[in-house]
């Protein structure tokens, strides 16, 4: 019989890739995680594991196994939540992933009203892009992803396997220099923004500032490059460039020596709370993206 923490040992050892790293990850020994590894691969009856050089490769049955381990193990967390919610056992745990702008505004609101109607829920949270953070919620990392894609970027089917809670859609607006020549307009088209240097934001926000460009007849001369929102409006605020950046990302920092402009043609993005089927009927997550939703309708 697949115990539940053997594989939650396999997918540290396929992670790390070996023992003694693996261990310091789950906080055990070396020769507890080889003992756990020995018994699964006597429950399967075939090895999963192969030694390589100093680290371990998974053998075509062990890649099969952590393959379905993120599903049996956001399955058993869904239960025990679940069940213990029920039976009032312990409080709810949620771990929330968030892009840097939504850990600003959206968040904050939310998990204060969250903690207001339910104290005993804790909510861990980490900051990642996505796409990076709903591979997490498919891995088993995380309970809930905040993300966000450009509207026309993806087709629906991208997130077909998970639980999509639609939040808001955040424009995105023009940033230049308060002595710049289109300081005092309140609207631009981008293409009148051609000649001049950009600053651009994380690597998705990048490529598709070259999309938007592109389909305006250029392409952007991109001075500077940084994930950091602040960074981003003082490059601007310092006369190096001109920026867009969605709105909610502006919310979060004091603009000074910029100028915002509406951009030509419009260009939104969609934000979302994502989950998967199972973790939704946990009452602490489903809690948790109620909030996160009334944060965003305010």
């Amino acid at each position: 019989m697949i115990e539940a923490r053997h594989l939650r040992v396999l997918r540290a050892v396929a992670t790390t890739g070996s023992f003694s790293a693996a261990g310091r990850e789950l906080g055990c020994t070396q020769p507890a995680v080889s003992q756990q590894m020995k018994a699964l691969e006597t429950s399967v009856g075939t090895p999963l594991l192969i030694r390589s050089g100093r680290e371990m490769r998974l053998t075509q049955a062990g890649e099969a196994l952590v393959r379905h381990a993120a599903g049996i193990l956001a399955g058993l967390t869904a239960a025990e939540e679940e069940v213990a919610a029920i039976a009032g056992l312990r409080a709810g745990r949620v771990r929330l992933v968030s892009f840097p702008s939504g850990s600003s505004t959206l968040v904050p609101t939310a998990l204060a009203a969250l903690r207001a109607a339910h104290p005993g829920t804790r909510v861990f949270l980490e900051e990642a892009e996505p796409p990076v953070s709903v591979e997490m919620l498919r891995q088993g990392d995380c309970d809930i992803a905040l993300a966000f894609r450009y509207e026309g970027a993806a087709g629906p089917e991208e997130w077909d396997d998970l639980v999509v809670r639609p939040l808001l859609s955040d424009r995105l607006v023009g940033l230049v220099p308060e002595g710049h020549r289109l300081a005092r307009t309140e609207s631009v088209e981008i293409g009148a923004l051609s000649a001049e240097p950009w600053i651009a934001g994380c690597p998705r926000c990048r490529g598709h500032l070259v999309e938007i460009c592109e389909g305006a007849g250029f392409t952007p001369r991109i001075d500077f490059a940084t994930d950091d929102y602040p960074a981003v409006v003082g490059l601007v605020g310092a006369g190096l460039g001109v920026a867009v950046l969605p709105e909610l990302a502006i919310e979060s920092v004091r603009p000074k020596g910029v100028r915002t402009v509406s951009v030509e043609p419009a260009v939104r993005r969609e934000i979302v709370a994502l989950t998967l089927p199972d973790l939704a009927q946990v009452p602490a997550v489903a809690a948790t993206l109620e909030q996160l939703a009334k944060a965003a309708a305010r």
